[in-house]
Protein backbone atom coordinates (compact mmCIF):
# COMPACT_ATOMS: atom_id res chain seq x y z
CA UNK A 1 0.00 0.00 0.00
CA UNK A 2 1.39 3.40 -1.02
CA UNK A 3 0.55 6.54 0.96
CA UNK A 4 0.30 10.12 -0.23
CA UNK A 5 0.05 13.51 1.46
CA UNK A 6 -1.79 16.62 0.31
CA UNK A 7 0.19 19.31 2.13
CA UNK A 8 -1.32 22.67 3.01
CA UNK A 9 0.24 25.38 5.15
CA UNK A 10 1.69 25.31 8.65
CA UNK A 11 3.46 22.54 10.55
CA UNK A 12 0.77 19.89 10.20
CA UNK A 13 2.23 18.34 7.00
CA UNK A 14 5.72 18.18 8.53
CA UNK A 15 4.45 16.42 11.63
CA UNK A 16 2.59 13.89 9.49
CA UNK A 17 5.80 13.22 7.56
CA UNK A 18 7.72 12.75 10.81
CA UNK A 19 5.03 10.50 12.28
CA UNK A 20 4.90 8.36 9.15
CA UNK A 21 8.68 8.11 9.01
CA UNK A 22 8.72 6.90 12.63
CA UNK A 23 6.45 4.07 11.53
CA UNK A 24 8.57 3.23 8.51
CA UNK A 25 6.21 4.79 5.99
CA UNK A 26 7.25 7.19 3.20
CA UNK A 27 4.76 9.57 1.62
CA UNK A 28 4.40 10.94 -1.91
CA UNK A 29 3.75 14.64 -1.26
CA UNK A 30 1.47 16.87 -3.32
CA UNK A 31 2.50 20.34 -2.13
CA UNK A 32 0.09 23.23 -2.71
CA UNK A 33 1.98 26.03 -4.49
CA UNK A 34 -0.01 28.79 -2.83
CA UNK A 35 0.24 27.39 0.70
CA UNK A 36 2.97 24.86 1.47
CA UNK A 37 6.29 25.83 3.04
CA UNK A 38 9.04 25.34 0.45
CA UNK A 39 11.23 23.54 2.98
CA UNK A 40 8.98 20.50 2.69
CA UNK A 41 11.32 19.37 -0.10
CA UNK A 42 13.96 18.80 2.62
CA UNK A 43 11.63 16.45 4.51
CA UNK A 44 10.25 14.23 1.76
CA UNK A 45 11.92 12.30 -1.03
CA UNK A 46 9.05 12.78 -3.48
CA UNK A 47 7.36 16.18 -3.80
CA UNK A 48 5.21 17.53 -6.64
CA UNK A 49 4.13 21.19 -6.61
CA UNK A 50 0.48 21.59 -7.64
CA UNK A 51 -1.80 24.63 -7.76
CA UNK A 52 -4.77 24.49 -5.41
CA UNK A 53 -7.14 24.51 -8.40
CA UNK A 54 -5.51 21.65 -10.32
CA UNK A 55 -7.43 18.62 -9.14
CA UNK A 56 -6.74 16.65 -12.32
CA UNK A 57 -2.98 17.05 -11.92
CA UNK A 58 -3.25 16.00 -8.27
CA UNK A 59 -5.02 12.78 -9.19
CA UNK A 60 -2.56 11.98 -11.98
CA UNK A 61 0.39 12.49 -9.60
CA UNK A 62 -0.98 9.96 -7.13
CA UNK A 63 -1.90 7.52 -9.89
CA UNK A 64 1.60 7.77 -11.36
CA UNK A 65 3.06 6.71 -8.02
CA UNK A 66 0.39 4.07 -7.33
CA UNK A 67 -0.88 5.89 -4.25
CA UNK A 68 -4.11 4.44 -2.86
CA UNK A 69 -4.29 6.07 0.62
CA UNK A 70 -4.00 9.84 1.04
CA UNK A 71 -3.80 12.14 4.07
CA UNK A 72 -4.77 15.80 3.88
CA UNK A 73 -2.84 17.94 6.36
CA UNK A 74 -2.48 21.69 6.72
CA UNK A 75 -4.89 24.46 5.94
CA UNK A 76 -5.74 25.57 2.42
CA UNK A 77 -7.52 28.91 2.65
CA UNK A 78 -10.94 28.94 1.00
CA UNK A 79 -10.16 32.18 -0.79
CA UNK A 80 -7.33 30.45 -2.67
CA UNK A 81 -9.82 28.33 -4.59
CA UNK A 82 -11.47 31.44 -5.99
CA UNK A 83 -8.36 33.60 -6.51
CA UNK A 84 -6.99 34.54 -9.91
CA UNK A 85 -3.75 32.73 -9.03
CA UNK A 86 -5.57 29.43 -8.67
CA UNK A 87 -7.86 29.16 -11.69
CA UNK A 88 -9.43 25.71 -11.54
CA UNK A 89 -8.68 23.07 -14.13
CA UNK A 90 -11.51 21.33 -15.98
CA UNK A 91 -12.00 18.67 -13.31
CA UNK A 92 -12.05 21.15 -10.43
CA UNK A 93 -14.38 23.50 -12.34
CA UNK A 94 -16.85 20.66 -12.94
CA UNK A 95 -16.71 19.68 -9.28
CA UNK A 96 -17.30 23.27 -8.09
CA UNK A 97 -20.23 23.68 -10.48
CA UNK A 98 -21.98 20.68 -8.87
CA UNK A 99 -21.69 21.99 -5.31
CA UNK A 100 -24.84 23.46 -3.76
CA UNK A 101 -22.66 25.22 -1.16
CA UNK A 102 -18.95 25.90 -0.73
CA UNK A 103 -18.27 25.49 2.97
CA UNK A 104 -15.41 23.36 4.28
CA UNK A 105 -17.27 20.06 4.46
CA UNK A 106 -18.77 20.46 1.00
CA UNK A 107 -15.51 21.49 -0.69
CA UNK A 108 -13.19 18.92 0.83
CA UNK A 109 -15.85 16.22 0.81
CA UNK A 110 -16.23 16.74 -2.93
CA UNK A 111 -12.46 16.44 -3.42
CA UNK A 112 -12.55 13.19 -1.42
CA UNK A 113 -15.30 11.90 -3.71
CA UNK A 114 -13.27 12.75 -6.82
CA UNK A 115 -10.25 10.91 -5.40
CA UNK A 116 -12.42 7.91 -4.52
CA UNK A 117 -13.67 7.69 -8.10
CA UNK A 118 -10.06 7.05 -9.09
CA UNK A 119 -9.41 4.42 -6.41
CA UNK A 120 -7.70 6.84 -4.01
CA UNK A 121 -9.02 6.90 -0.43
CA UNK A 122 -8.73 9.97 1.78
CA UNK A 123 -7.95 8.65 5.28
CA UNK A 124 -7.92 9.97 8.86
CA UNK A 125 -5.48 12.89 9.02
CA UNK A 126 -4.35 11.77 12.49
CA UNK A 127 -3.35 8.28 11.30
CA UNK A 128 0.32 8.90 12.13
CA UNK A 129 -0.31 11.42 14.93
CA UNK A 130 -2.31 9.57 17.57
CA UNK A 131 0.07 10.70 20.32
CA UNK A 132 -0.69 14.34 19.45
CA UNK A 133 -4.41 14.08 20.23
CA UNK A 134 -5.74 15.83 23.35
CA UNK A 135 -7.12 13.22 25.76
CA UNK A 136 -9.93 13.99 28.20
CA UNK A 137 -9.08 15.81 31.41
CA UNK A 138 -7.21 18.84 32.72
CA UNK A 139 -4.00 19.08 30.68
CA UNK A 140 -2.27 21.84 32.66
CA UNK A 141 -1.24 22.12 36.30
CA UNK A 142 -4.08 24.52 36.99
CA UNK A 143 -7.71 23.44 36.54
CA UNK A 144 -10.33 26.01 35.47
CA UNK A 145 -11.80 27.99 38.37
CA UNK A 146 -15.57 28.19 38.90
CA UNK A 147 -15.93 31.33 36.77
CA UNK A 148 -13.96 29.82 33.90
CA UNK A 149 -15.93 26.58 34.18
CA UNK A 150 -19.17 28.55 33.95
CA UNK A 151 -17.87 30.25 30.79
CA UNK A 152 -16.82 26.89 29.34
CA UNK A 153 -20.19 25.26 30.07
CA UNK A 154 -22.02 28.17 28.50
CA UNK A 155 -19.60 28.43 25.59
CA UNK A 156 -19.77 24.76 24.68
CA UNK A 157 -23.45 25.04 23.80
CA UNK A 158 -22.79 27.99 21.50
CA UNK A 159 -19.57 26.60 20.00
CA UNK A 160 -21.14 23.22 19.22
CA UNK A 161 -23.95 24.95 17.36
CA UNK A 162 -21.46 27.08 15.43
CA UNK A 163 -19.52 23.94 14.51
CA UNK A 164 -22.69 22.07 13.56
CA UNK A 165 -23.44 24.81 11.05
CA UNK A 166 -19.83 24.49 9.74
CA UNK A 167 -19.18 28.18 10.34
CA UNK A 168 -16.19 27.96 12.69
CA UNK A 169 -14.57 26.05 15.54
CA UNK A 170 -13.83 28.74 18.11
CA UNK A 171 -15.72 31.16 20.33
CA UNK A 172 -14.44 33.56 22.98
CA UNK A 173 -16.47 34.11 26.15
CA UNK A 174 -16.40 36.49 29.11
CA UNK A 175 -18.84 36.35 32.01
CA UNK A 176 -21.05 33.88 30.13
CA UNK A 177 -21.44 36.21 27.17
CA UNK A 178 -20.01 35.60 23.67
CA UNK A 179 -17.38 38.16 22.75
CA UNK A 180 -16.32 36.75 19.36
CA UNK A 181 -17.24 33.94 16.96
CA UNK A 182 -14.86 32.43 14.41
CA UNK A 183 -15.63 32.55 10.70
CA UNK A 184 -12.95 32.32 7.98
CA UNK A 185 -10.33 34.35 9.84
CA UNK A 186 -9.14 31.46 12.02
CA UNK A 187 -8.72 30.88 15.75
CA UNK A 188 -5.88 33.33 16.45
CA UNK A 189 -7.54 36.24 14.67
CA UNK A 190 -10.80 35.53 16.51
CA UNK A 191 -9.04 35.63 19.88
CA UNK A 192 -7.21 38.85 19.01
CA UNK A 193 -10.48 40.49 17.94
CA UNK A 194 -12.07 39.48 21.23
CA UNK A 195 -9.15 40.92 23.20
CA UNK A 196 -9.56 44.26 21.43
CA UNK A 197 -13.28 44.30 22.19
CA UNK A 198 -12.78 43.77 25.94
CA UNK A 199 -9.60 45.86 26.08
CA UNK A 200 -7.40 42.93 27.10
CA UNK A 201 -9.41 41.83 30.12
CA UNK A 202 -9.36 38.06 30.95
CA UNK A 203 -11.10 35.74 28.47
CA UNK A 204 -12.06 32.09 28.08
CA UNK A 205 -11.69 30.31 24.72
CA UNK A 206 -13.67 27.29 23.59
CA UNK A 207 -12.47 25.39 20.50
CA UNK A 208 -14.54 22.41 19.37
CA UNK A 209 -14.71 19.73 16.73
CA UNK A 210 -17.89 19.38 14.71
CA UNK A 211 -20.57 17.17 16.31
CA UNK A 212 -19.82 14.49 13.70
CA UNK A 213 -16.22 15.48 13.02
CA UNK A 214 -14.79 13.89 9.90
CA UNK A 215 -11.24 13.13 11.00
CA UNK A 216 -10.06 13.15 7.39
CA UNK A 217 -10.03 16.94 7.27
CA UNK A 218 -10.46 20.21 9.17
CA UNK A 219 -9.43 18.61 12.48
CA UNK A 220 -9.04 21.28 15.21
CA UNK A 221 -5.40 22.11 15.99
CA UNK A 222 -3.54 24.22 18.53
CA UNK A 223 0.19 24.80 18.83
CA UNK A 224 2.92 27.31 19.65
CA UNK A 225 1.23 30.08 17.68
CA UNK A 226 -1.94 29.48 19.69
CA UNK A 227 0.11 29.67 22.89
CA UNK A 228 1.52 33.05 21.91
CA UNK A 229 -1.95 34.35 21.07
CA UNK A 230 -3.47 33.13 24.35
CA UNK A 231 -0.74 34.82 26.39
CA UNK A 232 -0.84 38.06 24.40
CA UNK A 233 -4.63 38.30 24.67
CA UNK A 234 -4.93 37.54 28.40
CA UNK A 235 -6.80 34.27 27.94
CA UNK A 236 -6.94 32.46 31.29
CA UNK A 237 -8.66 29.21 30.22
CA UNK A 238 -9.23 27.18 27.08
CA UNK A 239 -11.40 24.14 26.38
CA UNK A 240 -10.81 21.61 23.58
CA UNK A 241 -12.72 18.62 22.26
CA UNK A 242 -11.11 15.46 23.66
CA UNK A 243 -9.77 12.86 21.19
CA UNK A 244 -10.55 15.10 18.21
CA UNK A 245 -8.09 17.98 18.70
CA UNK A 246 -4.39 17.91 17.85
CA UNK A 247 -1.80 19.62 20.04
CA UNK A 248 1.40 20.32 18.12
CA UNK A 249 4.63 20.77 20.11
CA UNK A 250 2.71 19.46 23.11
CA UNK A 251 5.50 19.67 25.70
CA UNK A 252 6.39 23.26 24.82
CA UNK A 253 2.74 24.34 24.64
CA UNK A 254 1.87 22.87 28.05
CA UNK A 255 5.02 24.29 29.63
CA UNK A 256 4.17 27.73 28.26
CA UNK A 257 0.58 27.51 29.48
CA UNK A 258 1.72 26.43 32.94
CA UNK A 259 4.19 29.29 33.13
CA UNK A 260 1.43 31.75 32.17
CA UNK A 261 -1.04 30.03 34.55
CA UNK A 262 -3.48 29.37 31.70
CA UNK A 263 -5.78 26.38 32.25
CA UNK A 264 -6.29 23.92 29.39
CA UNK A 265 -8.95 21.24 29.55
CA UNK A 266 -10.16 18.64 27.03
CA UNK A 267 -13.76 17.45 27.27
Amino acid sequence: MNYGLIAGNGRFPFLVLNGARAQGVSLAVAAIKEETDATIEQHAALVEWISVGHLGKLIKFFQRHQVTQVIMAGQVKHVQIFSLNALPDWRMAKMLARLPRRNTDALIGAVADELAREGITLIDSTTFLQDHLARAGVLTKRAPNKHELADIEYGLHVANELARLDLGQTIVVKNQAVVALEAMEGTDATIRRAAELVRNRPLTVIKVAKPNQDMRFDVPVIGLQTLDTLKACHVTAMSLTADKTLIFDRAEVLAGLNQAKVSLVAR
